[in-house]
């Protein structure tokens, strides 16, 4: 490794890319795995814990690096590809060792660690060599404490595994990360670690994060926030990820945080678990984007443009008779984002729809689904009652939640290759 810097700070390597020796990247480092060892003796980097395409984490070796520098790793391209387990005796550099609170012997300087450094020794082995920490109490704004960085040997409180630990420095490492990638490395943490950062993040981020996690890490997380934290929670959820997730608690937690809930949300929520499971009605979101016939394309696209749209959920437009709200008026068709694009922005929406294809019912199975979506192209599609009126959008997304295995994203790869040291 001889391109690479004698001295490497680990949240410097967060989210950087990985790549083999012809260029193409791996994925992405989350986190680095030690060894922490008796006698004051630096911990061993054993590897890295690298997140490739797929959402999967995998355990690369030291071993198998060859360079960090530039602002990208580069291995020798044999990893193993099936998903990192953390064992019993390693430490998880970002997940268990930021935001600890440590001591400096010497000096009796105390603080929240924010950073490690790494370094090669001799027998050409990775420590831990240094410790970076914040004086005072943490906080993601406003004046930080005096900083200091010490030789590992000089700092104690890493053995104190137990101990309570903040998440405010984890989360700045990991600031940048889409909720799905956020998930991802959540659900590789200890349980308590787990805690720990969904007690750190705002409820619209942690409900972000839910909606991506596996259902035992969710109703895990929701179980141990207070009542009424849980219930602003579950109204950041969309209506359909938070009908799935009260469904899996007990009918009294369940009922009990459905009345805490702003009417409105709950009602939605209350809708959605009054549909079987895997139908139409039970997969759908009543959010679309939904607006009235004397709209106009550029009303329409405006609506489209939100942020927190999905993709899928952005590229239809659903027309109906007042009212506006789910189950609205009658549902009179569905505009396509290509076709809004095509039109004048002054064009009124109800000149530009779709009236030929047949909406779902709120009982038509995974099936019907998986068929109506394929046979007409589409990535949503509209789900009215008996009377025709607008009940919620199914997309694309929400069906292979339903069709994958409950366990798919803990799912390896076919792909493998060498087996981890």
């Amino acid at each position: 490794m001889s391109t690479s810097p004698s001295r490497v700070f680990a949240a410097r390597l967060a989210g950087l890319p990985v790549f083999d020796p012809a260029g193409d990247q791996v994925g992405k480092v989350r986190d680095l795995v030690v060894v922490l060892r008796p006698g004051g003796l630096p911990p061993r980097v054993l590897g890295l814990v690298v997140e490739v395409f797929g959402r999967r984490s995998i355990f690369v070796p030291m071993t198998r690096v060859t360079s960090i520098d530039k602002g990208q790793v580069i291995t020798t391209g044999l990893v193993n590809m099936r998903r990192f387990e953390q064992r019993p005796t390693e430490t998880l550099v970002f997940g268990q060792m930021l935001d600890r609170r440590v001591r400096v012997r010497d000096s009796g300087v105390e603080g929240a660690v924010y950073d490690l450094a790494m370094e090669q020794a001799r027998n050409r082995d990775w420590v831990i060599s240094r410790v970076a920490l914040q004086e005072g109490p943490v906080k993601r704004f406003g004046r930080k404490g005096q900083t200091h960085v010490a030789d590992w040997r000089d700092v104690e409180g890493f053995d104190a595994l137990e101990q309570a630990q903040g998440a405010t420095h984890l989360l700045a490492a990991l600031e940048e990360m889409r909720p799905a990638d956020l998930a991802n490395v959540i659900h590789d943490l200890p349980a308590k670690r787990r805690l720990e950062i969904a007690a750190a993040l705002d409820d619209e981020r942690l409900a972000d994060v839910l909606e991506e996690l596996p259902e035992e890490d969710q109703v895990e997380i929701l179980g141990n926030l207070d009542s009424e934290r849980a219930a602003d929670v579950l109204e950041e959820m969309s209506p359909d990820d938070a009908a799935d997730l009260i469904a899996e608690l007990p009918p009294e937690t369940a009922e009990a945080l459905l009345q805490l809930m702003e009417p409105e949300e709950a009602e939605d929520v209350r809708r959605l678990m009054s549909y079987e499971e895997h139908t139409a009605g039970g997969m759908m979101t009543t959010e679309p984007v939904i607006l009235p016939p004397d709209a106009t394309i550029a009303d329409a696209l405006a609506h489209v443009r939100q942020a927190e749209l999905s993709p899928s959920l952005a590229a239809l437009v659903y027309v109906v008779r007042p009212p506006l709200e789910p189950p609205t008026g009658r549902l009179l068709g569905v505009a396509h984002i290509q076709r809004l694009l095509r039109e004048p922005p002054s064009t009124l929406v109800g000149g530009a729809l779709d009236t030929d294809i047949e909406p779902l019912k709120p009982t038509s199975s995974l099936e019907d689904v998986a068929r109506h979506l394929a046979t007409y192209n589409l990535v949503a599609a509209p789900v009215v009652d008996q009377d025709g009126r607008l009940v919620g959008a199914v997309t694309v997304d929400d069906l292979l939640d339903h069709l994958l295995p409950e366990n798919w994203r803990d799912t390896p790869s076919r792909t493998d290759g060498s087996i981890r040291a």
